[in-house]
């Protein structure tokens, strides 16, 4: 069950959500450690450094306090106007692509709970903006912002350069830095701390009313971060929220705890540079009986060759709506 601070309409969307059968008796998944103290954190306007493993829930704790307080705008306010609340950054264009994906789901089915539960409907929007979006969806942007915009750090920087994307920016009032690891220790990361200074001071010029969590004190922007496992971890909080000394940054560290189930396998035929069909047959077989025990199974080759071959085959047994394949030479679409 989620805190009773949520919405009840977000409510009724996790006991839907992350609802399973277990020995012929419903049972809702109980939300992680991660995503609680996450949650609480940013309930209280805390700038938030989430670290914890991949499959803990982290990007879903930056992101449903901030869906749940648009949703309790729009109610009150009878819809949101169409401005940037949220900015959510991620090192990699097809993880915001994936983001933004994954976003559409659960905002239509929100949206449709609520109108069954006699709520108005509230339309929370967001966008995708990197290298790969068309122009024409770059100027529907500016004309119509999102409530929240998913890109790049390249991306921001750009934004943040022009003087109309740069106004479309100011409404912002949470950033959301996702896989803040990755780009720590490189010139990329010290572009986006530079970067982030620039959107707080953008920010700071609005005029925009302050947010539900901020008690109409002088606004600033929220900063969220999401992190893979990190030592030391201050120095990552430190890298999120700057060197101000009157900025502080809470630390939900999760990462420490991991159950690690591993196991290697040794194929009953010898594996040779060229192989015969019943070889890899046996092989298909085997990965089939392992996709098929697992929810999710990635598979790593050595060769884009080999990726077609071997989706191809799965393919052939386990349907395409079960199976895809990447390689550096696959297209945007």
């Amino acid at each position: 069950m989620l805190p009773h601070d949520f919405h009840p309409v977000l409510q009724r969307w996790w006991e839907d959500r992350f609802a399973e059968i277990q020995d012929g008796a419903r049972h809702v998944l109980a939300p992680t450690e991660a995503q609680l103290e996450g949650w609480q954190a940013i309930r209280k306007g805390e700038n938030t450094l989430i670290a914890a493993p991949t499959g803990s829930g982290k990007t879903l704790a930056a992101f449903l306090t901030l869906i749940d307080d648009l949703l309790r705008e729009g109610l009150a306010n009878g819809g949101l106007p169409d401005e940037v609340r949220a900015i959510y950054v991620s090192p990699l264009k097809a993880l915001s692509a994936d983001i933004h994906k994954n976003l559409a789901e659960p905002r239509r089915e929100i949206r449709r709970l609520g109108e069954e539960m006699g709520y108005a409907p509230v339309r929370i929007t967001a966008a995708v903006r990197s290298g790969d979006t068309p122009q024409r969806e770059r100027a529907a942007m500016l004309r119509t912002p999102p409530h929240i915009l998913v890109t790049t750090p390249e991306s921001l920087y750009l934004l943040l350069t022009a003087e109309k994307s740069r106004e479309m920016l100011k409404t912002a009032r949470v950033v959301i830095v996702d896989e803040i690891h990755a780009v720590l220790e490189s010139r990329r990361g010290a572009h986006l701390a530079l970067t982030l200074e620039r959107l707080e001071h953008a920010c700071g010029q609005t005029n925009a009313p302050a947010g539900p969590r901020e008690g109409g004190r002088s606004r600033r922007l929220q900063r969220i971060g999401l992190s893979a496992t990190q030592k030391p971890i201050e120095e990552v909080a430190r890298f999120l929220v700057g060197e101000r000394p009157d900025t502080q940054c809470t630390i939900v560290n999760r990462g420490h705890k991991r159950v690690i189930d591993l196991a290697i396998e040794v194929p009953g035929s010898p594996l040779e540079a060229v192989m015969a069909t019943e070889v890899w047959q046996e092989i298909y077989n085997r990965l089939i009986e392992l996709i098929e025990t697992h929810r999710t199974t990635l598979i790593m080759v050595n060769t884009r060759r080999l990726a077609e071959r071997m989706a191809h085959h799965l393919t052939e047994k386990l349907g395409a709506e079960h199976v895809a394949a990447h390689h550096g030479s696959l297209s945007k679409e």
